[in-house]
């Protein structure tokens, strides 16, 4: 891993890669040498990466220290529940794309800016989102034949407070749900998470801890 991030990083400085031994330059070689080997390097190594913070059931109350968690992140996502649309500015003021589905308790605002569902590609990555979608072996209704079709690698949902992180082998997917980040439920602890879409690969999955509920009061 570490090579493959001082390929990505360093890719400009063809001399630096050969002087550690990743490039060795041919006797008689020109400044094409240069030119092609950054074309080989970008094809084998330079793949797209997005890090990406998950977060859902704020219910009007967004933690601030998640601005801090999230500021490498390349995007935030919201599955749902933001609560009244005060909440979507606050992300929004964080300055990332921030991509996200409406939830049971969203106002007319919310779902006039987010869908019910979203599928989408990130990467190579096909991602698909519904607030209320239960998991493997307990999909909502409906959810299981919407993910059949749409064949998605993820599939994120909210809604149950619950932190969960589960593979599907039948439909070959990951179901993510991140817990709930509000201070308004039954859980316990507030969650959310962070995680890397590399290529076609998802990896480097954290639960966030944001402290317990109770001791915000409600």
């Amino acid at each position: 891993m570490a090579l493959e991030l001082r390929v990505r990083y360093c890719l400009s400085n063809v001399l630096q890669l050969r002087e550690s031994n990743i490039i060795q330059r041919p006797k008689g070689s020109n400044t094409k040498f240069k030119r092609s080997a950054l074309v080989v390097l970008q094809r084998q190594w330079l793949q797209p990466m997005k890090s990406i913070g998950l977060l859902s059931d704020t219910h009007g109350w967004l933690d601030e220290k998640l601005a801090t968690h999230f500021s490498a992140c390349d995007e935030i996502w919201h599955a749902g529940d933001f609560g009244p649309a005060d909440v979507v500015a606050q992300l929004r003021s964080w300055g990332k794309p921030l991509r996200g589905v409406w939830g049971n308790i969203d106002g007319g605002s919310v779902r006039y800016e987010f869908g019910e569902t979203e599928v989408f590609t990130v990467e190579g990555v096909k991602v698909a989102m519904k607030h209320i979608g239960g998991y493997p072996g307990r999909y909502a209704p409906g959810v299981k034949a919407w993910l059949q079709d749409e064949k998605p690698k993820l599939f994120i949902s909210g809604h149950s407070h619950i932190l969960k992180a589960q593979y599907d082998p039948a439909l070959q997917c990951l179901h993510l749900n991140p817990g709930a980040a509000g201070r308004h439920g039954w859980h316990q602890m507030r969650t959310a998470m962070r995680f890397v879409i590399d290529g076609e690969n998802i990896r480097d999955l954290e639960v966030i801890e944001l402290g317990k509920r109770s001791a915000l009061g409600s």
